[in-house]
């Protein structure tokens, strides 16, 4: 992109974004026919939100009713068969933002509210959602960032100098449709065969925490999965402490996109005590400890999630960041992502953090946003929100990992493929004399380029 063209690209949204702060809310439940009798108490009760998660077209329609006509059922059982690689698990937490604000009274008048709710389209994808031609990029891959390769042991993911990825369970309270993990996380498809776990979740834990204690190199883990809002607290507690007793780590990230779509969890009393146990040893021993969560819209941001936010940061953590995913028809506007942002920073205690090119897994086309997109609306949201909490748009780059979007060393937009490169080697390309010369890769979606780039993948493809 030549300068001048990105500076007045850049310049389109001056004066046209107004900030207002927007008090949160918590919709209500109850107007769909099978929560009227739902109380707050039993909305508020983790165990009753997970005992009443949606997972298929009979669990939706106890809950719409009639309220959503016969195509919507069709159209989704037509991407579970032909696309989807996450099965479907919503608690009505999640389900009560979708389509908030519409008035559904008669058969069939949530539809088209549905169908264009930015929460519905990345959590309950449908086939018509999909892109007709190009569902999947020809170099998507199913483990699309090699995290599984990296392992150097089970569950355990090297790719940065001083930092680790350790992936404690395989399930989550709620599945994301793009899901980076979808080669290891939740239940097979009928597209896709789920890789597996093998070891028993003591054991991974322990061996994780012996590799950690013998790499005094490394001094920041991300606890993930999965999500940790699915793991019990003590065995939670206990892998924690036993980071804590590690000298060398200073930095513990927990990972839970269940704040957001389980709130109900992380503000339950067991939880909150002992995440003041935990934390209180972290400021006795200097270290941070900060939740992730994963909010891609507004309206996810409730008054149960800055609850639950907020009684976090009471506890101890040391921050609350939210790292969300920028999508095509969810949040692929500067306007989009200010709005989220400020809903996460004035009203819930959340600071913005990262926002990610979704990943090369496949049948996700229909999301991914081309780099030079990315870096105009990285440019249009600078200079509203506070320095720290202004988020960074990322593309982790297969074998490179992240990179702000500004840092491709070389982009070809007929083609839409992009070069990085990195400055280290993990313990892994350690032994590669070659690994530093290596030039890394990203593709835009195909249907976003020229015609005479869209022709080139096409004849390659056919060729």
């Amino acid at each position: 992109m030549d300068t001048a063209r990105s500076q007045t690209e850049a310049a389109a949204l001056e004066g046209v974004y107004a900030y207002r702060s927007r008090p949160l809310a918590e919709p209500d439940w109850r107007r769909f026919p099978g929560w009227r009798e739902v109380t707050e108490a039993e909305w508020a009760d983790p165990q009753w939100q997970r005992a009443h998660c949606v997972k298929d077209a009979k669990g939706l329609r106890a809950v719409v009713g009639d309220l959503l006509d016969e195509e919507f059922y069709e159209d989704w059982e037509r991407d579970r068969l032909h696309r989807a690689t996450m099965s479907v698990l919503l608690p009505p937490q999640m389900i009560n933002t979708m389509a908030a604000e519409a008035s559904a009274a008669r058969p069939g008048e949530l539809t088209k509210a549905f169908y264009d709710d930015p929460v519905r389209r990345y959590m309950l994808p449908v086939f018509s959602d999909r892109h007709p031609v190009w569902p999947s990029h020809p170099m998507a891959s199913r483990d699309s960032l090699h995290e599984q390769d990296m392992w150097v042991v089970e569950g355990l993911t090297h790719r940065y100098p001083t930092k680790v990825l350790a992936e404690l369970l395989s399930t989550c309270p709620q599945y994301c449709g793009h899901c980076t993990r979808m080669d290891l996380v939740g239940n097979s498809t009928p597209q896709v065969t789920k890789n597996r776990l093998q070891l028993k979740p003591a054991d991974r834990a322990e061996r994780i925490l012996a590799h950690l204690r013998d790499s005094p190199g490394i001094r920041d883990v991300v606890v993930s999965g999965g999500d940790l809002a699915n793991m019990p607290w003590p065995r939670l507690e206990r892998f924690v402490d036993g980071l804590l007793d590690i000298e060398s780590i200073r930095d513990i990230r927990l990972a839970s996109k269940g704040l957001i779509g389980l709130p109900q969890h992380w503000s339950s009393a067991p939880v909150l005590r002992g995440v003041e146990r935990v934390a209180a040893k972290a400021r006795a021993r200097g270290v941070r400890i900060a939740l992730h969560t994963h909010a891609n819209a507004a309206q996810q941001v409730t008054t149960g999630v800055a609850r639950a936010a907020w009684g976090l940061l009471g506890a101890g953590l040391h921050d609350v960041r939210n790292q969300g995913v920028l999508m095509r028809g969810v949040n692929d506007s500067a306007h989009d992502l200010l709005d989220l942002c400020f809903a996460l920073c004035d009203h819930a205690g959340i600071t913005p953090y990262y926002f990610y090119m979704c990943d090369m897994i496949p049948n996700a086309e229909h999301w991914r946003v081309p780099l030079h997109s990315a870096q105009l609306i990285q440019r249009q949201i600078m200079g509203y929100l506070p320095g720290f909490a202004t988020p960074r748009i990322v593309c982790d780059v297969p074998m490179a990992g992240k990179r702000w979007v500004d840092q491709a060393d070389a982009y070809d937009r007929e083609l839409g493929v992009s070069h990085w490169s990195k400055s280290y080697l993990t313990p892994l390309e350690a032994a590669d004399p070659d690994a530093h010369s290596g030039s890394y890769h990203y593709y835009d979606p195909i249907d976003t380029l020229p015609l005479s780039g869209q022709r080139w993948w096409r004849e390659t493809r056919q060729g």
